[in-house]
């Protein structure tokens, strides 16, 4: 057997090279006998790559990005790649500094959720390697973008759902100057216009996307009406986890309040209050943005470079359905 041979197994080309199935596997026997590991720095001044990707995100405790980076992680892992995840914490300045130093690691390529308004500087970035932007976009921008579509979707669930609650139906959200939220409540006032229902600016409720924010603005939500809202539409996970968190303190899982999402989770199927959501796919979500991001390394053409991914609508109310 050659090195060519074994090299081109190691390296994981032998369906490239149309070796055999019965060579692959005694090479990595082999491999596996002697705990062979290829070396990335060899690999890397080979090819001039160092097959590892950059991640910005927020924060890893929102459960829509934990999942998207363990779906990009198992992606990169599978490929023989490296996946390094920075987390911004919503600061512009934060995100500058942990962009930096990932191109200074001499990433191949960047996946941003970004905070920033503008993608001035992500253009000026792509223009010595990749970027591609996920979950939120920026105004006019034409850098490779892939989110889930939320306006259409939001728009949906609400208008079913305000049929049965035209004079009250509350949203709380996140930031408002990131797209997610400005999304998310567009597609709220929309659902409102096609059920007939006039929005009342007061149902509208500003915070950020931490479970403490969703508690607290339940919370006074609550103090403010002497009892729960008769429907609610909140903006993400992180905040339903807050509002969750405060109805079972104050024993109101069992109360007629007609909870809906953007974001889904498994353990609401496990709940007894009822939550209808926008649910995202984090898999699919993850599988365009690293499919992206490998073709613009690889230099190859991209057929969509801006992707919005349809999300599905999950009922769980007996009156939604």
């Amino acid at each position: 057997m050659s090195k060519s041979t074994a090299s081109q197994v190691i390296n994981g080309h032998s369906k490239q090279f149309r070796i055999s199935d019965a060579t692959r596997d005694r090479v990595l026997a082999v491999a596996a006998e002697h705990h062979y590991q290829p070396s990335i720095h060899a690999r890397s001044l080979n090819v001039a790559r160092s097959y590892t990707l950059g991640l910005v995100v927020p924060e890893m405790t929102n459960y829509g990005f934990a999942a998207c980076s363990n779906e990009l992680e198992t992606l990169c892992r599978e490929n023989g790649m490296q996946l390094l995840i920075a987390c911004t914490d919503e600061n512009t300045s934060q995100e500058t500094m942990v962009v930096n130093n990932l191109i200074q690691r001499q990433v191949d390529g960047l996946i941003v959720a970004s905070s920033m308004l503008h993608d001035a500087e992500y253009v000026k970035i792509s223009q010595q390697l990749p970027v591609v932007l996920f979950d939120r976009h920026m105004p006019d921008t034409l850098l490779p973008l892939v989110v889930c579509e939320a306006i259409e979707a939001s728009a949906e669930l609400v208008a079913r759902v305000a049929k049965n609650h035209q004079d009250e139906f509350y949203f709380l959200g996140g930031q408002p100057r990131i797209s997610p939220t400005r999304d998310r409540l567009a597609g709220f006032q929309l659902g409102l216009e096609r059920a007939g229902v006039r929005l009342n600016p007061e149902w509208i409720q500003y915070g950020n996307y931490h479970p403490s924010s969703g508690y607290e603005m339940f919370a006074n939500l609550c103090a403010r009406l002497g009892r729960p809202p008769k429907a609610l539409y909140v903006a993400s996970c992180g905040l339903m986890e807050g509002v969750l968190r405060y109805m079972s303190q104050h024993k109101l899982l069992d109360s007629d309040i007609h909870l809906c999402s953007f974001d889904d989770h498994y353990l609401y199927d496990s709940l007894t209050v009822k939550i209808d959501t926008v649910a995202q796919d984090c898999r699919e979500l993850a599988i365009h943005c690293f499919t992206m991001i490998i073709d613009l390394i690889n230099e190859q053409p991209v057929e969509q470079k801006q992707c919005y991914l349809s999300p599905k609508l999950h009922w769980r109310h007996a009156d939604s359905i």
